[in-house]
């Protein structure tokens, strides 16, 4: 599969996260300006990969796996927590000496992305941001439509269950409904699998959604810092998607009207494995 390639590719390295020393899969590519690309829920860095080869023919990419994800460490008996893959994010930038940085989101990502621009009203911070680019993600909590199965799995005795019950076929047919009626998901799909059931990832899915209580827990401090940030800001949306698709791209229009927004009307919840070459053409604009 594509996805042991891009591995492959990559490595682990070691960063201390709250007292704790965890694996942390990098894949990094090209030269030039830095840029960092945030993965979503429930996959992994690889989403970048159809994007990657043309942003990294003008920026030094770096794209991690966050904790529970991909090819890093899935500590079973842990309280996964989106100000942890934070701190991540910014010790993964002390490691590689990173000082400035374009940032490019997508889904769990944006929360991430999010955190870091409230870290950034709070004080200092070690790394500027020189742009930020998001793509579709929960940024307003109460405009965010979770699938069914997100539900089942935040709920304390189903998502257990559920987690230790799924297989591939159940995974894909879940993802099936993020993806638009024209586009054929069977390969992403099958990458996505491949990601989470790595280390028996797929078995702490119920840990991981606790991002969206993570979400409406900090839905003040983080809408806020979207809305009042003087950062550059893109925002590249599929239209399609029926988590945070037109109607979040409504609520973006009207509280950052002055930002740019490209709307991609016949893409869902991945734009950049439905529409990667028009993803590329957005993030690299001037």
């Amino acid at each position: 599969m594509a996805i042991e390639r891009w591995w492959e590719a990559g490595e682990r390295v070691a960063l201390d996260l709250r007292g704790a020393e965890r694996g942390v899969f990098v894949r990094r590519m090209g030269d030039g300006d830095p840029m960092t690309l945030l993965h979503g829920f429930p996959s992994s860095s690889h989403d970048w990969a159809k994007v990657a080869p043309a942003l990294a023919e003008r920026h030094a990419l770096l794209m991690p796996d966050f904790l529970g994800f991909g090819a890093s460490d899935k500590p079973r008996d842990h309280d996964y927590s989106l100000a942890e893959q934070t701190d991540l994010v910014e010790a993964l930038w002390a490691r590689e000496g990173v000082r400035t940085t374009a940032l490019v989101a997508h889904d769990y990502g944006v929360s991430v992305a999010q955190e870091l621009l409230a870290r950034r009203a709070d004080g200092a911070p070690a790394v500027e941001v020189t742009a930020l680019s998001l793509l579709n993600g929960g940024l307003y909590p109460d405009v965010h439509r979770p699938q069914p199965t997100q539900e089942a799995l935040l709920d304390p005795e189903q998502g257990p269950q559920l987690a230790a019950a799924i297989n591939e076929e159940l995974f894909a047919l879940s993802l099936r409904p993020t993806f638009p009626d024209a586009y054929d998901p069977a390969g992403d799909s099958a990458e996505i699998w491949r990601s989470m059931e790595r280390d028996d990832g797929i078995r702490i899915l119920h840990r991981l959604i606790r991002y969206m209580v993570d979400r409406r827990e900090n839905e003040a401090r983080w809408t806020g810092a979207l809305e009042t940030t003087d950062m550059p800001l893109r925002f590249v949306w599929g239209m399609l998607d029926p988590i945070s698709g037109a109607h979040m791209a409504e609520r973006i229009r009207e509280r950052r009207p002055d930002a740019s927004l490209t709307a991609l009307a016949d893409v869902g919840h991945w734009p950049q494995l439905e529409a990667p070459e028009r993803v590329a053409e957005a993030l690299l604009a001037g």
